[in-house]
């Protein structure tokens, strides 16, 4: 199955982490990479890490904020989606966290991800994506979608993002 969990709200990657958690528990194979996250950035990497040893990579280079970083994120998403391409042959499920955000920000190409989708069904495998923005053919070539709405964030109010709870 195709499985992408998109939307403006929060819950997106612990959509992806939960995913994770119950495939594991039935015994399945999973890797999970980050498209956006640097090593070391969110709480969910340490758990992820002692799960997924060889099968967690946080290959980004944080979110893009400036286009002249724009090569260095270009790389950094080729290098994921190398190691995602290898991974794939070896588990049950692969998970790609902010990879939408990835492809909204042109830093992943629409063609590198219908070839990832291509080669999930071809092999028989669940693939997992997440991000703002799902494109339209996305949500049509998907078997799962489920949208994330912001319905309140205390950011809006001047809270800083919360150690635990946005990262």
């Amino acid at each position: 199955m195709i499985l992408v969990y998109t939307g403006d709200g929060k819950g997106k990657t612990s959509a992806c982490v939960g995913q994770t958690v119950r495939a594991l528990g039935q015994n399945m194979a999973v890797a999970f990479g980050q498209f956006m996250k640097r090593d070391g950035q969110a709480g969910e990497q340490a758990m992820l890490a002692r799960l997924l040893p060889e099968r967690f990579f946080a290959g980004g280079q944080g979110f893009l904020r400036n286009d002249a970083n724009r090569p260095a994120h270009r790389q950094a998403a080729l290098r994921v989606l190398d190691w995602a391409r290898e991974q794939l042959g070896h588990v049950d499920m692969l998970v790609l966290d902010e990879s939408l955000y990835a492809l909204g920000a042109g830093i992943l190409e629409r063609q590198e991800l219908e070839q990832m989708i291509a080669m999930a069904r071809a092999q028989g495998r669940h693939l997992v994506l997440s991000g703002r923005n799902a494109p339209d053919w996305l949500i049509e070539a998907a078997d799962l979608v489920t949208s994330m709405t912001e319905i309140k964030h205390p950011w809006r109010t001047g809270v800083k993002a919360a150690p635990g709870i946005e990262f």
